[in-house]
C-alpha cells in the first residue's frame, strides 16, 4: 500500500493565495524581536511539533492567515488553506482566576521596576519572577497547557494552520505585551489601574507610617530662632544618588498623547526630546556638584 494508502495521508496540496491576509513581517530566520516574543516561540519549539511549526512559519509569511482575535483565554482565528473555504483555528489557554490576579498584581507592585516599565507600556525581562511568586506561570509550561483545534483534515495536532496562528501571536506580542496578558484574563487598562492603585495605597500607606513615627516635642519658635535655618542632626547622614529610572520618557509614555497638537504634532513629541535633554542635564549637573 505504501505512505499513500495509509490513512490520515493527504496529498500535498497549495494553499489559495490570500490577497489582503495577515502577513509575517519577517521575511526570513526567527519570527519575532522582543524576549518575550521570541520566549513564546521557543516554548512551543520546546513542544516537539516537527516539521508543522516550519510550514506554519511559511503560512504566515505568505500572508495565509485572515483574521486574528484574542480574547481572555481564547485566540480565534481564519486561515485559508487549500479549500475555498477557510478552516476555523481556536487556541485556549487558561485565563488565570481572580484571586491568582490579585497575587500577580501584589507581586508586580512590590517592585517600582515592575509598576514602571508596565506603566510605560514594556514588558520587564524579570517579569516572570512575579508569576512565580504567585504561584502561576505567565507562558505555557506544557504542551497540555494549549488546547488546539482546526477545522481542516489534517489528523495532526497542531496542525500547520494552527503553526501560522501561533507564529502571527508572536509579533503581534511584539507590537503589545499586554496581549500576552489579555490572553491570560486582564487587559491593559485593568493590570495598569490595578497597579496604580496597588502604588498609591502603598504610598499612602508608608506616609502614615512615617508621619507615626514622630514623637518628638515641638519647641516655640521664639526659642530656637538662632537654630531656625541649620540643617537638624538627621541631614548628616542624608545623601541622594542620582540614576535614572531605567524607561526613557516614563512620565510622557504613562501620560500618553497630550490633547493638542503644534501644526501636525502632537505636543509630547516636542516634550519627548525637550524631557531627555533636561534630564540628561540635570543628571550632569547633580553629579558634578557630588
Amino acid at each position: 500500500m505504501g505512505y499513500r494508502g495509509y490513512w490520515g495521508y493527504y496529498e500535498p496540496t497549495k494553499p489559495i493565495p490570500v490577497e489582503n491576509g495577515i502577513r509575517a513581517r519577517s521575511k526570513r530566520g526567527d519570527i519575532g524581536e522582543t524576549w518575550w516574543s521570541k520566549r513564546w516561540i521557543g516554548i512551543l519549539k520546546s513542544f516537539d511539533m516537527g516539521a508543522r511549526l516550519t510550514r506554519g512559519r511559511s503560512y504566515a509569511r505568505k500572508g495565509q492567515v485572515i483574521s486574528i482575535d484574542i480574547q481572555p483565554g481564547i485566540v480565534s482565528a481564519k486561515v485559508q488553506g487549500s479549500r475555498p473555504r477557510p478552516y476555523s483555528v481556536r487556541i485556549e489557554l487558561r485565563p488565570f482566576r481572580k484571586k491568582e490576579w490579585e497575587r500577580i498584581i501584589d507581586a508586580m507592585a512590590s517592585k517600582a521596576i515592575f509598576a514602571a516599565k508596565l506603566l510605560a507600556g514594556e514588558m520587564p525581562k524579570n517579569i516572570e519572577e512575579a508569576f512565580k511568586d504567585a504561584g502561576v506561570s505567565l507562558f505555557p509550561e506544557a504542551r497540555g497547557d494549549l488546547k488546539t483545534h482546526c477545522s481542516c483534515p489534517d489528523w495532526a495536532n497542531p496542525c500547520k494552520h494552527i503553526a501560522a496562528v501561533y507564529y502571527l501571536l508572536a509579533e503581534q506580542f511584539d507590537e503589545d505585551p499586554f496581549l500576552i496578558f489579555r490572553l491570560r484574563g486582564r487587559d491593559r487598562a485593568q493590570i495598569i489601574s490595578a497597579l496604580r492603585k496597588r502604588r498609591t495605597s502603598a504610598a499612602k500607606a508608608q506616609s502614615e507610617k512615617a508621619a507615626g513615627t514622630v514623637h518628638r516635642e515641638e519647641m516655640p519658635l521664639e526659642e530656637c530662632i538662632d537654630s531656625f535655618w541649620r540643617p537638624g542632626e538627621g541631614l548628616n547622614d542624608f545623601s541622594v544618588n542620582f540614576t535614572g529610572s531605567g524607561v526613557e520618557g516614563a512620565v510622557l509614555k504613562i501620560l500618553g498623547a497630550a490633547p493638542f497638537s503644534v501644526g501636525k504634532r502632537n505636543v509630547s513629541e516636542y516634550l519627548e526630546r525637550a524631557y531627555r535633554v533636561a534630564s540628561s542635564d540635570a543628571l550632569k549637573k547633580a553629579l558634578e556638584g557630588d
